[in-house]
């Protein structure tokens, strides 16, 4: 009961930085693309939380934030992000959480898989929402949206993400967890 009570109260934490983060952006779109500030307290989330509070927070957020400010746009951008968020949230969530060891390589190895299912279910969503070619959902889109203008976030990302993750694990406030932890945890 405590254990969930500390997850919700976390998850409520990472909403709130989810909310004010693209603020430093300047709520300009352009910038929020190159940057993805919201994808940042998801993927936390996911792996200090675990994959279903990663997964709710990360369907919640963009969804939240769109009915606040009006960013993202509800439709499309704040239907596809809150399914693309969901997907980091429950893939770097539930690959960590299952990981043999916590440590940063298994941080890595989770964040990397979570970004490319998540920009993959981003696209599904865009070509169900928009339809494909013409004036719907392009190749050139997905490549655009999902990578090219992505790359200084995703960068942002995979320095960050990891660097909280060590300096939480040096505090004792998010330990990693060796092989043999996990069995004596298990018993």
């Amino acid at each position: 009961m405590k254990n969930n009570i500390k997850k919700l109260t976390l998850s409520a934490m990472f909403i709130a930085i989810g909310i004010v983060l693209p603020f430093f952006t300047g709520q300009i779109k352009e910038i929020g693309n190159m940057l993805l500030p919201m994808h940042i307290p998801v993927f936390l989330c996911g792996l200090i939380c675990g994959w279903e509070y990663g997964g709710v927070v990360g369907f919640i957020l963009p969804l939240m934030r769109s009915m606040m400010f009006g960013m993202p746009p509800i439709f499309p951008n704040a239907i596809a992000m809150s399914v693309e968020l969901m997907t980091y949230g429950l893939v770097a969530g539930a690959l960590y959480s299952s990981s043999k060891w916590q440590c940063v390589i298994a941080l890595y190895r989770s964040l990397i898989t979570a970004m490319i299912a998540g920009r993959i279910v981003w696209g599904m969503t865009e070509v169900m929402l928009l339809g494909v070619g013409g004036s719907g959902f392009t190749w050139k889109a997905f490549l655009s949206g999902a990578l090219l203008n992505s790359i200084p976030g995703i960068i942002i990302q995979l320095i960050l993400i990891p660097a909280i993750m060590v300096a939480l694990n040096r505090t004792g406030l998010v330990k990693f967890r060796k092989a043999e932890q996990k069995r004596s945890a298990d018993v």
